[in-house]
């Protein structure tokens, strides 16, 4: 074999086995929703209030980045079943079953700012008293939150909470 073949081939090896090396910068943890943080609203069982406005406080970190493009959501549905999510719901305070009649829903998906890897949130939400059908029914709801990081790991909380007529 001619010099200039070995030679391609001693770099062709090299370069082959340097790129297949492990990538340690692999992130595997999920991103975390803080409800130990001292500000944090609402909690299991706080009450909310139709005809106002609520502020969502939450404490979101990820030991590598938070998403930014609509990677927060939250939801807001009734629980007049006493379906479970199987998160942070408590059950335990928890009015008599009922049919829904006019039950509020939320739905919202939130930006984050990007290359952060922890962010306070402020997020307003309006809560109205009723909508074309007439007043929303008072109760037991569901207040779901979903974070997603940047390498697309999730995670999800559920409260118990009530939102009623003043």
């Amino acid at each position: 074999m001619k010099p200039i073949g070995i030679l391609f081939l001693l770099t062709s090896l090299i370069a082959v086995l340097t790129s297949c090396g492990q990538d340690t910068d692999i992130d595997s943890e999920k991103p975390t929703i803080d409800l130990t943080y001292p500000e944090t609203f609402p909690l299991n069982g706080d009450t909310l209030y139709f005809g106002s406005t609520a502020t969502i406080k939450l404490r979101l970190q990820d030991n590598n980045q938070l998403g930014s493009t609509r990677s927060l959501s939250i939801d807001m549905h009734h629980n007049f079943d006493h379906h479970s999510h199987s998160t942070e719901v408590d059950e335990s305070n928890l009015d008599p079953a009922k049919s829904p009649v006019n039950p509020y829903v939320f739905i919202q998906s939130y930006d984050l700012p990007p290359n952060l890897n922890s962010y306070d949130t402020e997020i307003q939400i309006n809560l109205p008293k009723q909508n074309e059908a007439g007043l929303y029914d008072s109760g037991d709801y569901h207040f779901f939150i979903s974070l997603t990081d940047a390498q697309g790991w999730s995670t999800q909380k559920g409260l118990s909470i009530k939102i009623v007529h003043r």
